[in-house]
């Protein structure tokens, strides 16, 4: 019996080594895409606030330009929510986080409008596929985005906010911060709101002065569908970083349990093989005396 209990340690010692060994792999590869995810969510912001504050400044020189990006319609009857997750699990509470982000946001939403889901990413998908309000979905991008994925994204949301499908949209992603650190970000997409006016540090009441060519008017005309491009870009940029941040910390914490577990599993062990040790002898040391006495 003693030997069976040995032999039932030493299965699961050695299926837990062979999980250890998988969860330490996933940790280097994703400790590898994380830097290069890393460098390009964070080349990617400097793009994105020039974008932002140029857009601010061509706003407050075109105020009489019309586009249906900027229009803010007076009846929200259904609103999008643009929810960037991943296409796979093993990483945390990545996905999880940013449905709830989503989730928050729609409660909180106390005008009782229609929300429609544009899913990015599998996982996404998958949540709100067995729940009304999935209005398309955006899957198998890979680990490598791509501006042609996020454009065909902004066509689909361009199209549908010009068609009034959706009359507000939200951009639900995580926010890189550090391996150990994930922020799950609510921003609002369309109607385009402009930044804060940029000014000059040393005129903190005028603002930055331009030559515009051919004009500030088409020229905000032509950035605005890129705006929004630019900005699920972003997101997605600033997501990837976040999932293999989160699931190289997922994946470190699972070769540590898993450690602990065989260390606990073979000091279980050995109890049971010293207790069949101990066993063995007093058996022997009572056959002895058992001989002992016979022979008297």
């Amino acid at each position: 019996m003693a030997g069976a209990g040995v032999r039932e340690f030493k299965r699961r010692i050695r299926s837990v080594k062979n999980t250890q060994q998988i969860t330490k792999a996933m940790k280097m590869v994703a400790a590898a895409k994380l830097r290069r995810a890393q460098e390009r969510a964070e080349s990617s912001r400097p793009y994105t606030e020039t974008l932002q504050g140029t857009l601010a400044r061509l706003a407050a020189l075109s105020t009489d330009v019309e586009h249906p990006l900027l229009v803010k319609r007076e009846e929200i009857r259904k609103v999008g929510y643009i929810v960037v997750t991943a296409d796979r699990g093993l990483c945390g509470g990545y996905n999880t986080n940013i449905i709830r982000a989503a989730n928050d946001s729609i409660a909180a939403d106390d005008r009782k409008v229609d929300a429609g889901i544009i899913a990015v990413g599998r996982k996404a998908r998958d949540f709100y596929r067995k729940r009304s309000g999935l209005d398309a979905e955006f899957i198998n991008l890979g680990d490598n985005v791509s501006y042609t994925d996020a454009r065909e994204i902004a066509g689909y949301i361009i199209n549908a906010y010009e068609n009034e499908e959706l009359d507000e949209v939200y951009l639900v992603y995580s926010r890189f911060v550090n391996v150990l650190r994930q922020e799950p970000t609510v921003t609002k997409l369309l109607p385009i709101e402009p930044p804060e006016q940029q000014k000059d540090a040393e005129t903190p009441e005028k603002l930055i002065e331009y030559i515009y060519e051919p004009s500030a008017e088409l020229i905000l005309l032509t950035l605005l569908p890129r705006y929004v491009g630019s900005q699920i870009y972003h997101a997605m940029l600033e997501g990837k970083a976040s999932e293999q941040g989160a699931r190289m910390t997922a994946m470190g914490n699972a070769t540590q349990n898993a450690g602990e577990i065989i260390d606990s599993l073979t000091l279980q062990m050995n109890k049971v093989r010293q207790s069949a040790i101990t066993d063995e002898i007093l058996d022997i040391v009572g056959g002895a005396e058992a001989l002992n006495k016979g022979g008297k």
